[in-house]
């Protein structure tokens, strides 16, 4: 038990030994940034003891994370691209890996002045403010239909980017349906994250995932039905030339591309993200 008067250094060895125990991956990065949390300090830097309330705060901060609660959760922030984004219970937590799929989307922007982007599924909003962080003048609408998860995209459209929010706005709204509200030609980006594990694949989910909206991660049997949705329905809403960019799973590369090969899409392209896996598919609207 994490108790007052500790040392930082015996405190956070503590917290490691029995995070390890408990099997969280990277038990010594996740007992340094509790540490971090609690008292506002790096523990290679702190030499006070712990007080009695740093101590009651990191002993129930770590039977949480002994639970397997998400440390991204426990610290209510967490940094994606040079950005914060208030992330917690009911919000899918935004991962590195993303990353790669908002600076490809800004990137098929290069030219484009004061462009209309639309961002589905947008959870916390990390793909729609990644590219108005890249791309300041951008127009851009992020669409998540979770209430829960609505809550924490209008306070980040709010406040992670400072002068942002005129240009980003926060639409309740579901993407089976969205598209019809879409006029035709206006837009210049599409980009998403959708859900796409597979039923199966959600019966062995990491017991910090599991701990996520189960509505942000499942698509059906397959794991396609949103792609098959944004294929079918949203081509038509980008201007000749216009581009959508999705994330993948890294094992649908080919059922992805072949969905909007079937559907009229042209220069149909995948990328990988920075550990090797097949991650971002680049598509457009023929010219």
């Amino acid at each position: 038990m994490v108790t007052a008067g500790m040392t930082p250094r015996d405190a956070v060895r503590q917290l490691e030994a029995r995070l390890t125990a408990a099997g969280c991956p990277d038990a010594d990065y996740d007992a340094a940034e509790l540490f971090r949390l609690v008292t506002g300090r790096d523990v290679r830097l702190a030499d006070a003891p712990l007080t009695e309330a740093q101590a009651a705060q990191l002993e129930s901060l770590c039977l949480r994370r002994e639970a397997r609660e998400p440390l991204q959760y426990l610290c209510g922030r967490w940094s994606f691209l040079d950005f914060e984004l208030i992330v917690g219970p009911g919000v899918l937590c935004p991962r590195a890996d993303t990353e790669v799929v908002a600076e490809t989307a800004a990137q098929t922007l290069a030219g484009v002045k004061a462009p209309r982007v639309l961002d589905l599924c947008a959870g916390t909003g990390c793909l729609g403010l990644g590219v108005k962080r890249f791309c300041p003048d951008a127009q851009v609408t992020c669409v998540e239909k979770s209430p829960e998860a609505f809550r924490y995209l209008e306070q980040n459209v709010r406040t992670a980017l400072p002068g942002a929010a005129p240009a980003v706005q926060a639409v309740q709204g579901d993407l089976f349906t969205y598209w019809q509200s879409l006029p035709e030609g206006q837009l210049d980006l599409i980009v998403s994250n959708p859900p796409y594990l597979t039923a199966e694949e959600m019966q062995h989910l990491q017991p910090e995932v599991a701990q996520e909206p189960a509505m942000a991660l499942e698509a059906g049997d397959d794991g396609l039905v949103f792609y098959r949705a944004l294929a079918q329905h949203y081509r038509d809403a980008l201007r000749p030339g216009g581009a959508l960019v999705l994330e993948i799973g890294w094992q649908q590369r080919q059922a992805v591309m072949e969905l909007l090969a079937g559907n009229g899409w042209a220069d149909i392209e995948c990328r990988r993200d920075y550990g090797g896996n097949d991650r971002c598919i680049i598509a457009h609207r023929p010219k």
